[in-house]
């Protein structure tokens, strides 16, 4: 019965169109010059699935739930199936890749460009590559050779060419073609395809035939032709048994021949007589879908089948389903099924060679055995996520963010009009914004406080390249770029305190001076998955394993790179949530590694636990924005004493931050302790400050759990930090703010988060909630007395034990004091003296710590020595002994005072007027 044809229907706009198949036949799927593919349920669908891909879509294929499309960015991309979901750029040209085709099993790609080159892709590994050069003009087409021994393409050159895919030699070149210098002047695509399952013959539309090619000889067989082809054919495709042959031309007739009797089984003719560009056969041989040059979508059904003859592919498919259904698919049952359909297959029109091909293929040539299964019932390998970028959005975009960091922002803009990359400083005051041209097509970039660093993949041409640009540099080269050996390309970078380092595909690992010095390179124990810099520190993500049930196996190094370099973290597991993959790695601001998975949790390196990772956050559940901290979960739950408890595992940045949000909820008891709390920090920090110089045993304990990076706590500006805290204060009660903390972090792309914003902007975020400098609301202490400075004065052993403590009601929980904080109480009241304006407990402990430096090394080494409990100095024994007389001389002045000093706190609230005054009229200040 001859082919039933379907009314056409609108798919795309005016311009070239694709279309096939998926692997079973349930969807049809096309792509246009609109740059969108769409995933149609069947011609009558009126709502089809659309993806946009690009400006502008050339051609499509897809296999095995992966969906590839050529696409006017010069890229060649993967989509997941039906889902659409970016799947990374397999390769790039130069210019407009035209076709793209799988082959037979689906783990390679081939496509060609019109910068005259092929090139054959791994799906799940794309820097394995294989380029083919030899044509003069751009490529019209290509086809796989089943056996994936041979590769066909056709060029606007005039010839059509077979490639040797494993050396990548040509075969063999026919002058076929009329030459042209564009595919859009190119009278035919010619689209050539081999035959199915055997690949015995190449078929090529040639002006108004068909030739076929035999494999063996590259002898032309015969020519398929027909008296109605008026116009040149453009497109030919084979049926999958490989029995019929299909061309369209470029006036809209479609024909079919049985290529065994070379008989012309069906002719069809377009409606409006449009070129003919996409043609696809159903899996199951009785359909064919097509579309034109006006953007139109069109189906034949019942194609070559007569009346109640069922193809023999379909035939086994059914037979296929029977028997797994059944549960007999055993060896017994794979011998009548194969005898079954052997009989059936010779009484088709198979030819003799194509049966022989057959049964070279099937199952009898492999040995019976009592038991057989069909599948693999182990846990199943997970595929390796690939390379990327922390901060950075899909390479696939035209507009996207190569990153997005605490410093600035990279964007990148790859289209017809432009090819550029802009960085923008959060601070202008550290570097203007500046414009950079894209011609080498950096693919990856970072940013810090000295430089921007960038990177591209290697081309036929160039090798891979790291473009640095170092705008801190104080002498007139700001640049520098270095190229790397060929088929080694860079995959990730990262930019630390004076150095940069690239990761590259021959899991090597460089390093580089901030000026461009290669100072070291050593080998990574696998492939790298991502990687950041903080300071001196090099976090490192690489595959240190295969991965099962969805599950990636990862490892991570930890190097300082300081004058002493060590390393960390020797290789360790990473652990992430189940079935998750990596989104995200940095560093705190006090230089903390952390990282995210894709289900949103966040963990952080706890190096007073043994190194371990502690999740502290998951983002997707317990976060309604960007800046929320557990410690504020707390507050709400009205658990006062658990948020002290949090905040003495606090930096003291987030302290002050934690007194400003205690104080706008009116919580005035909670902020005064957090107040408290911040000056024993500031104090404690000054201390270790001064004693590390002498002491580096003391110092290690006091920083136990810390990097030993210069981080925001060691940094020498310290002594300005106060100042700098309270200025920031000013300007921030000068602006209205939110009562929550997780309301200041906005996202600047959507409304709500999902998994997708986490690799974007968490770094952002992190850095909002961990570097925002905030006031230092220290408490004001209670003022003495002249009597009781007095006495302070003239007798400094008994003052110091009766000094009260800064928080007396709390005075059972308070910390072993440091000698510092013990020299601070005796020398205070000399303090307030010299200097009457001081307000702030911070002024006192500034200057207390800078008097306390002049003393000499043996005076601080006898006052931490008198804190740790020991005894003082023989010159401290000899001053005490010289105030004896004065001590017994006034013991009885000495109690009367002492009463009143007891007495004084009990006639006072815990928290003064003052103080109340001060803490209200911070809460509530409106203007």
């Amino acid at each position: 019965m001859p082919a039933t044809q379907k009314p056409m229907r609108f798919g795309h706009t005016e311009g070239h169109t694709d279309v096939c198949f998926d692997d079973l036949g349930s969807y049809i799927v096309t792509c246009g010059s609109d740059g969108d593919v769409r995933i149609w349920e069947d011609l009558d669908d009126d709502d089809p699935k659309s993806i946009n891909v690009g400006e502008k879509a050339y051609s499509c294929a897809l296999k095995n739930g992966k969906l590839v499309t050529a696409v006017s960015n010069n890229t060649i991309q993967v989509h997941t199936f039906p889902e659409g979901v970016p799947d990374g750029i397999l390769t790039r040209f130069t210019t407009n890749a035209n076709h793209v085709v799988f082959n037979g099993d689906g783990g390679k790609v081939a496509a060609g460009s019109s910068d005259f080159l092929l090139k054959v892709v791994d799906v799940m590994d794309c820097s394995q590559q294989k380029t083919f050069r030899g044509h003069d003009a751009p490529v019209l087409s290509l086809s796989f050779d089943p056996k994936d021994i041979f590769l066909a393409s056709a060029s606007c050159d005039g010839s059509v060419k077979v490639w040797q895919i494993s050396d990548q030699t040509c075969t063999i070149s026919w002058p076929l073609l009329q030459k042209c210098n564009d595919v859009i002047n190119a009278k035919s695509i010619c689209r050539l395809a081999w035959q199915p399952k055997s690949g015995k013959l190449l078929a090529v539309p040639v002006e108004k035939s068909v030739k076929l090619y035999r494999r063996e000889t590259w002898n032309n067989q015969y020519d398929l032709s027909d008296n109605f082809i008026s116009q040149a054919l453009n497109i030919v495709t084979w049926s999958p048994c490989g029995q019929y042959l299909a061309a369209g031309s470029i006036n809209g007739l479609i024909i079919v021949w049985n290529v065994e009797t070379k008989e012309c089984m069906e002719r069809v003719k377009h409606e409006k007589g449009y070129a003919i560009c996409g043609l696809a056969w159903h899996p199951t041989c009785g359909r064919i879908a097509y579309t034109d040059a006006e953007g139109n979508l069109g189906l034949l059904e019942n194609v070559c089948e007569p009346s109640g003859k069922i193809s023999s592919i379909y035939l086994d498919f059914i037979m296929l389903s029977f028997f797994y259904i059944i549960g007999i698919y055993d060896s017994l049952s794979m011998i009548f099924y194969f005898l079954d359909v052997t009989l059936l297959k010779a009484g088709s029109s198979f030819s003799k060679e194509e049966e022989e091909d057959d049964q070279a293929n099937s199952i009898h040539n492999l040995p019976l055995v009592t038991s057989q299964r069909s599948f693999y019932d182990g846990p199943m390998p997970t595929p390796r996520q690939k390379p990327f970028q922390s901060g950075s959005t899909p390479m696939h975009l035209t507009h996207r963010f190569m990153v997005w960091n605490s410093v600035g922002i990279i964007r990148c803009y790859n289209d017809e009009q432009d090819n550029a990359i802009d960085v923008e400083f959060h601070d202008t005051s550290i570097h203007h914004a500046t414009h950079l041209s894209n011609t080498l097509n950096y693919t990856v970039a970072d940013l810090s406080y000295e430089a921007i660093l960038l990177a591209c993949e290697s081309t036929d041409e160039l090798p891979s390249k790291l473009h640095c640009l170092h705008f801190s540099s104080w002498d007139s080269s700001k640049e520098w770029l270095v190229d790397m050996p060929q088929n080694e390309d860079i995959e990730a970078i990262c930019l630390g305190l004076g150095w940069a380092a690239a990761a590259t595909s021959a899991m090597l690992l460089r390093l580089f001076t901030i000026g461009g010095v290669q100072k070291e390179i050593f080998s990574l124990p696998g492939p790298i998955v991502s990687m950041a810099g903080h300071g001196e520190q090099l976090f490192i993500v690489y595959h240190r394993g295969a991965g099962f049930d969805g599950d990636q196996c990862l490892g991570v190094q930890l190097l300082e790179l300081g004058k002493k370099k060590k390393q960390i973290l020797h290789g360790d597991p990473l652990p992430l949530t189940r079935k998750s993959y990596l989104v995200w790695v940095g560093f705190s601001a006090e230089g903390t590694p952390c990282y995210v998975d894709s289900e949103g949790v966040v963990r952080m390196l706890n190096r007073g636990l043994g190194n371990t990772w502690t999740p502290i956050c998951n983002t997707r559940e317990h976060c309604k924005g960007k800046s929320d901290h557990y410690w504020v979960l707390s507050c709400k739950l009205d658990r006062e004493f658990r948020c002290m408890e949090l905040a003495d595992l606090m930096t003291q940045n987030a302290v002050n931050l934690a007194i400003k949000y205690a104080s706008r909820s009116r919580r005035l008891i909670l902020a005064q302790r957090l107040s408290e709390l911040a000056v024993e920090k500031a104090a404690e920090l000054a201390a270790t400050q001064v004693e590390e110089e002498e002491e580096e045993d003391f110092r290690k304990e006091l920083n136990a759990g810390y990097s030993n990076t210069a981080t925001e706590w060691g940094q020498p500006r310290l002594r300005n930090q106060v100042e700098e805290d309270a200025e920031d204060t000013r300007e921030s009660d000068d602006k209205e703010e939110e009562p929550e903390l997780h309301n200041h972090g906005q996202n600047p792309f959507s409304k709500s988060a999902n998994s997708a914003d986490v690799p974007i902007l968490l770094q952002y975020s992190l850095c909002l909630f961990l570097q925002a400098s905030a006031a230092s609301y220290f408490q004001k202490r209670p003022s003495q007395t002249d009597k009781t400075e007095d006495v302070k004065e003239e007798h400094p052993k008994k003052s110091a034990s009766e000094t009260p403590a800064m928080s007396p009601q709390n005075t059972e929980n308070q910390r072993p004091k440091t000698g510092f904080q013990m020299w601070l109480e005796e020398n205070r009241s000399s303090i307030l003296s010299d200097n009457p304006n001081f307000s702030d407990e911070a002024d006192i402990i500034k200057e207390g710590m800078m008097r306390f430096r002049v003393l000499s090394a043996e005076e601080r080494k006898a006052w931490a020595a008198k804190a740790k409990g020991g005894t003082t100095s023989d010159g401290a024994e000899a001053k005490k002994r010289k105030h004896v007389v004065d001590e017994s001389y006034e013991t009885e002045n000495e109690k009367e005072k002492a009463k009143e000093n007891l007495n004084l706190p009990k006639k006072q609230k815990p928290l003064d007027l003052s103080t109340n005054q001060k803490l209200s009229a911070f809460a509530f200040k409106q203007e």
